[in-house]
């Protein structure tokens, strides 16, 4: 599968697009595939599967592991059982609501209740901004109702609203050439998500007119922005997300998404000579900061306790839908993850920790208190995971952009190929983990297969009929063993960081796993 980019994107969008290496064929044991002899004479026999290839002498070590960790992910229900809670008891968790809160209570009981070590919240301060109501109808040259999701951040629309005429265009450069006709309008960024190639590097092209559209369309003299959905597929659902706001004393302006379908009218309307008038009101509110906490919990590992292997999600969501697939799947994997390894009594060598990141929707401030409140352990992270891309089946994994060590992660690839996830790419790793990128520390996301994930992200759809309870166990399983293999392995793939890092620890082999 091409590049993909996980959860909310940065502007610059994903790592150079390439496809990824042909999956190896599954090599559950160190022994190769007997050779097939053919007679001399007679009917040629049926074609035979290629031989497997022998793995690796530091894979082989954990075959036996990977198919434990397999076999118990694929027969446990655990993760799905824990969304649906998350899901249908607490549903949306926007950062500075209630139920984000609850959602934090019911992940440390639950991590707790799983057998965990150094369980705790971490507090955090985060953003609370409330969307409030919002409408929109079209005035002229037809009177319609237009369904609207006002962008995460945005300013308000004076009470009454506002009135104007709208300008449509589909680029910046469209915008740049038909600037002096911006002023006192609305302007309607109807740039479509491309249905070619990864949806994870469209959606990482298309980002930019969500996240700055009103801030580049207010110095133009616009009083609002609308901007068309980020989705390819659409059931007139508008899809939300968070925006830019200019810095300093400059005017912002009040911006909010709208369906494909009423873009794509809008659009037909002003090309056939039409002038568009709309009424919008958008009456979000911006309070003061508010409490929440990261969650997190442990398994200690056996030799090297102090040295540390992150996994994590983000607990936060946006405030329609239920935030299934962003990313109350992460959320669940990543506490299914550690619990089937320690069912299992499997403890590795380093500490394998859980962390459930708030506020990665808009603000991303609890990874950033993780790094300023583990600042003096920073240099001990031997690896980070992240999951933040949806419940489609996992297709493997992706390091934060090329690196080194790539080609030796890869030899432990065909562990996970009984289950599809074989892929071992350079790109985007996610955006709460990009946090310790500075600290040197290794960066994995999960790869997991985006062909229906923007269909809902974002939107009010994404809820948890949408979530196949398969694909929740085989992420799981791909989770468990990685990052249970990068925990244990004897050495580790940090590079040096002056003041942070020396050199990677490269240690003799040591005992096999051992059990709690």
């Amino acid at each position: 599968m091409p590049i993909v980019c996980l959860g909310a994107l940065s502007l610059s969008g994903c790592a150079a697009s390439h496809t990824p290496p042909a999956p190896s064929a599954p090599a559950p044991s160190a022994q190769p595939a007997a050779s097939t002899t053919v007679a001399a004479s007679g009917p040629s026999p049926a074609p035979t599967a290629p031989a497997r290839p022998a793995l690796s002498p530091a894979a082989a070590s954990y075959a036996d592991t990977a198919r434990r960790i397999r076999e118990a992910s694929l027969n446990s229900n655990g993760a799905f059982e824990k969304l649906s809670y998350l899901t249908d008891r607490i549903g949306a968790r926007l950062s500075g609501s209630a139920a984000l809160e609850q959602a934090v209570v019911w992940a440390k009981d639950t991590l707790l209740a799983d057998g965990h070590e150094q369980v705790v919240a971490e507090p955090v301060r985060v953003p609370h901004w409330v969307r409030g109501s919002q409408a929109a109808t079209l005035l002229a040259p037809i009177t319609r109702e237009i369904l609207v999701l006002t962008l995460g951040g945005s300013v308000a629309t004076p009470a009454g609203g506002v009135t104007a005429e709208l300008l449509v265009v589909s680029s910046f450069d469209e915008l740049e050439a038909r600037k002096a006709e911006a002023r006192g309008k609305i302007v309607l960024f109807d740039h479509a998500m491309s249905k070619q190639g990864n949806a994870g590097t469209a959606y990482g092209e298309a980002i930019a007119y969500r996240v700055t559209g009103a801030a580049r369309a207010a110095p133009l003299g616009a009083v609002a922005v609308l901007v068309r959905s980020l989705t390819t597929r659409s059931l007139g659902a508008p899809h939300t997300g968070s925006m830019r706001l200019l810095e300093g004393k400059a005017k912002n302006i009040p911006a909010a998404s709208v369906s494909v379908e009423d873009a794509e009218l809008l659009h037909r309307l002003a090309s056939r000579g039409d002038r568009l008038k709309i009424h919008l009101t958008l009456r979000p509110q911006t309070l003061p900061d508010a409490d929440s906490a990261n969650v997190v919990g442990e398994i200690r590992g056996r030799e090297l306790p102090n040295e540390v292997v992150l996994i994590g999600a983000h607990l936060d969501s946006w405030d329609v839908g239920q935030g299934a697939q962003d990313d109350g799947a992460g959320v669940v994997t990543v506490m299914q993850a550690l619990s089937t390894l320690r069912q299992l009594g499997l403890t590795p060598r380093r500490t394998l920790r859980a962390i459930l990141f708030t506020n990665e929707e808009n603000g991303r401030r609890g990874a950033a208190e993780y790094v300023r409140a583990h600042q003096q352990e920073l240099a001990q992270h031997v690896a980070a995971f992240e999951m933040d891309s949806g419940s489609g089946s996992p297709l493997g994994f992706m390091t934060d952009g090329e690196q080194p060590f790539l080609a030796e992660a890869r030899e432990y690839a065909p562990l996970l190929e009984p289950i599809g996830a074989g892929t071992l790419i350079a790109g985007h790793a996610g955006e709460d983990v990009t946090a310790l990128k500075p600290a040197g520390v290794p960066l994995f996301g999960v790869l997991s297969d985006l062909e229906h994930y923007f269909d809902v992200h974002h939107s009010a759809a994404d809820t948890l009929d949408k979530v196949d309870p398969e694909h929740l166990k085989q992420a799981v399983a791909a989770l468990a063993t990685f990052s249970f293999i990068v925990a244990d392995r004897p050495g580790d793939w940090r590079a040096p960081t002056p003041g942070v890092h020396s050199e990677p620890r490269r240690e003799s082999p040591g005992a096999p796993p051992a059990s709690l």
